[in-house]
């Protein structure tokens, strides 16, 4: 049976009560250059979005579940997006917000458990993800967990007044047809 758990910590459903932790993240200006954000996010906005956030991946072609430690803090997020079952594909991304969490291996668990039940769970060919190229640490944790660099979207953000270019890795399942 497929846990969702590693040794520091867990992948859990959104539930009403990550109203706050939510509103925090997606409102932290900081986050929005890799999130594509332009504004603040009402309460009320994601309200509406925990209420959906049951939804199965097939119907919303997403899904995004809390990180939380084994003292049940939330301490980020990882999401699936772009699911296409047709190609067998998914998009990845994942955000730990408190700088005192990072660096500690929590988000090498998070996309290890997350790789694993794209790959046995719901049986795709491919997951990838998009990393700015000035963003290190992720760097690093995608080519450590077995991504493969794959391409280099030239300009693709601008930021501060400065286009920055983002690197496209992908890791296959090579048990899949």
């Amino acid at each position: 049976m497929l846990s969702l758990k590693g040794k520091q910590i867990y992948l859990r459903a959104l539930e009403p009560k990550d109203l706050e932790f939510l509103y925090l993240l997606e409102n932290d200006p900081e986050n929005w250059e890799i999130s594509g954000t332009t504004a603040p996010y009402s309460k009320h906005v994601l309200e509406l979005y925990l209420e959906n956030a049951h939804k199965d991946i097939y119907e919303v072609k997403q899904l995004r579940l809390c990180i939380c430690d084994l003292n049940d803090r939330a301490i980020g997020f990882i999401d699936l997006f772009d699911f296409d079952p047709k190609n067998l594909r998914v998009g990845l991304g994942i955000i730990v917000r408190q700088s005192g969490d990072r660096n500690k291996g929590i988000g090498t668990e998070a996309v290890a458990l997350l790789t694993d039940y794209v790959f046995s769970v719901l049986g795709l060919k491919q997951i990838y993800t998009n990393v700015l190229e000035d963003n290190d640490p992720s760097l690093h944790l995608f080519a450590k967990l077995g991504f493969e660099k794959v391409g280099v979207k030239k300009d693709w953000i601008v930021s501060n007044g400065k286009f920055k270019n983002e690197i496209l890795f992908q890791k296959l399942n090579k048990q899949c047809i």
